[in-house]
């Protein structure tokens, strides 16, 4: 019984130091200065110029971007350019370097008011957070378009409906043409084509570039990878974060990759350049001051003589991490590994079979709250008869102790022979001491993985609950702190304690008042400040969280009293050990 107490209270530190340390951190521990941009002197050079080395045609990057920024609004009313609009993408291509920098994500909101304006996910050149994607050609003997090239376009709108084709032809009479098609939800198609109408033999190579100006809001922790990540050769790579790429030899690292992708990820948004999945490309990661870059690059240059053509396809990727397309595109579109994009972790199947309860009771309720309760009924039922096992074990431990103890006062000066009759009672009693720990062993996968499903779905940004619930994927905003919005003022996260967190301490504090009591007063104490600690550390988390946990808490209590119906005989020995430890008090006084 004691190690089982000391199992449980070893996975409680343990989820509170990793849960809780990043807010103690930001909260109390002096953050490192993020590095400033500087202006440089070099205007010629642009944050995607592309270069190409005598070596491997690779894109050399820009220097830092100017700390001078100029409204969205302006920015886009400069130089020509081709709308796109589908059902879920409103924006525009600048014709100037031909880049793919104006993109709002039409079902998504900044805000929670209906009336806020739908998120931004590229930004032109100049402006705050600049974000955008270029597709272009490097190689010998080609005079290739760069950032200031300004092209033709075929049509004046980019649609599901009507692809638009820009075109650029040289003094050398090179012609380039970039085929732009969309899809009905987040997925862009280029496909490149080269045709020499000189006189002399040209080699060339496709490339991508995403690049991104500033930090994103989303901050990269230990659990939500947020930064440049890309899969190469089959494999997910969530290992460089913005400070990583900074630290890095020269700003950079490369890989090479058949296929796969590259990006950037935040915690609900993805850029990603994606090449055909049977092309060989050099991937790097680029870090210039405040510019960031991920770049794409065929890895071998395409000879094209005079009176021949070349064509090559690659895609962009800008939306929203939704379950379901990124699992159309990884499926139905053969995109290696786009869904991995979403962070799901080491228990990612059981997150997957989550969701689809989920979204599928979402659908039926038309509630997110209704739906997170729906599903922590289903959980708590699938684990119910390892609770029931788990319980009929601690009555059988309790029953046991006396005789347990009494092996111990006798055989106290050879442990050896006290093992030894300790194990030859459990035999006789029927008891397994291990049998207890097993169910706790397999809940802690089940509870990261609704941990993460709930901190990273999309799917419930922004979606109500009832009464002040307005927003499941944000804390609790209602707080005594305050005197519930009375006072004007907003408490900082670490005290804002919402009425979930505040229920959430007090299930906690009920459900230990029915367990039985530590026979140890460390331990004893650990336990009853347990329930109040965890209230701070889980006021910062979305309130779907909070939720589940509350609800998790409630099925608990109900399922605790309905086993101890089944097992009079643990109330009865705990009844005993509390009159006998109240003697020894007593004597002792």
């Amino acid at each position: 019984m004691e190690d089982k107490r000391n199992l449980i209270m070893a996975i409680v530190l343990t989820g509170i130091v990793l849960f809780g340390w990043p807010y103690f951190s930001e909260a109390f521990l002096p953050q490192p200065e993020k590095p400033v941009a500087t202006e440089t002197k070099d205007t010629a050079a642009a944050p995607d110029s592309a270069t190409p080395t005598a070596a491997d045609s690779e894109i050399t990057a820009a220097p830092a971007a100017a700390t001078k920024t100029v409204p969205v609004g302006n920015a886009l009313k400069e130089g020509a350019r081709v709308l796109v609009e589908t059902p879920k993408l409103k924006g525009s291509i600048n014709l100037k370097g031909a880049r793919i920098d104006d993109m709002l994500l039409l079902a998504h909101r900044t805000k929670l008011a209906k009336d806020s304006p739908p998120v931004r996910l590229f930004s032109p050149a100049g402006t705050k957070g600049a974000y955008f994607a270029r597709f272009g050609w490097v190689g010998k003997g080609v005079t290739a378009p760069d950032q200031n090239t300004v092209w033709t376009p075929s049509a004046g709108k980019l649609t599901p409906e009507t692809p638009v084709t820009l075109s650029y032809t040289n003094d050398a009479a090179q012609t380039f043409e970039i085929a732009l098609s969309i899809d009905k939800d987040y997925l862009i198609t280029a496909e490149q084509s080269f045709t020499n109408r000189g006189e002399a033999a040209a080699q060339v190579a496709t490339f991508g570039i995403l690049s991104r100006t500033g930090l994103p809001a989303d901050p990269d922790t230990w659990n939500i990878h947020v930064g440049p990540m890309g899969v190469f050769n089959e494999t997910a790579d969530y290992d460089w974060d913005y400070d990583d790429l900074d630290e890095a030899p020269g700003g950079e690292t490369k890989f090479k990759t058949t296929g796969g992708w590259v990006g950037f990820t935040d915690k609900y948004w993805l850029g990603a350049l994606i090449p055909d999945q049977k092309r060989n490309i050099n991937a790097k990661y680029l870090a210039r001051g405040n510019v960031y870059q991920t770049q794409m690059v065929t890895a071998k240059q395409t000879a094209v003589g005079p009176g021949q053509s070349f064509k090559q396809s690659s895609q962009l990727f800008a939306g929203a991490k939704e379950v379901e397309i990124l699992d159309h595109y990884t499926d139905d579109l053969g995109i290696e590994k786009l869904d991995y994009a979403i962070d799901w972790g080491w228990f990612r199947p059981i997150e997957k079979a989550f969701f689809w309860v989920l979204s599928n009771l979402f659908e039926f309720f038309g509630n997110f709250g209704v739906a997170i309760i729906g599903l922590t009924v289903v959980v708590r039922a699938f684990l119910f008869p390892l609770a029931n096992k788990q319980f009929a074990s601690m009555a059988q431990m309790r029953a046991v102790q006396p005789k347990m103890k009494e092996l111990q006062a006798k055989y106290k000066d050879d442990k050896q022979r006290q093992q030894q009759e300790v194990m030859k009672l459990y035999k006789e009693e029927k008891v397994n001491p291990l049998a207890g720990c097993l169910p706790i062993l397999l809940q802690i996968p089940i509870f990261f993985a609704l941990y993460k499903l709930l901190m990273l779905s999309i799917e419930m940004r922004h979606q109500p609950f009832t009464l002040w619930l307005k927003d499941l994927s944000a804390p609790d905003p209602l707080t005594p702190v305050n005197l519930f919005g009375l006072l004007p003022f907003d408490p900082p996260s670490f005290l804002a304690i919402g009425i979930l967190p505040i229920l959430l301490g007090l299930t906690m504090w009920l459900m230990q008042k029915l367990n039985p009591q530590p026979m140890d007063d460390m331990q004893k104490q650990v336990f009853a400040i347990m329930p109040w600690f965890l209230m701070f550390i889980m006021a910062p988390f979305a309130a779907g969280l909070q939720l589940y946990w509350v609800v998790s808490n409630l099925i608990s209590i109900a399922q605790q009293k309905w086993l101890y119906s089944r097992h009079p005989q643990l109330k009865v020995q705990m009844a005993k050990e509390a009159e006998l430890k109240a003697k020894e008090k007593a004597a002792k006084a």
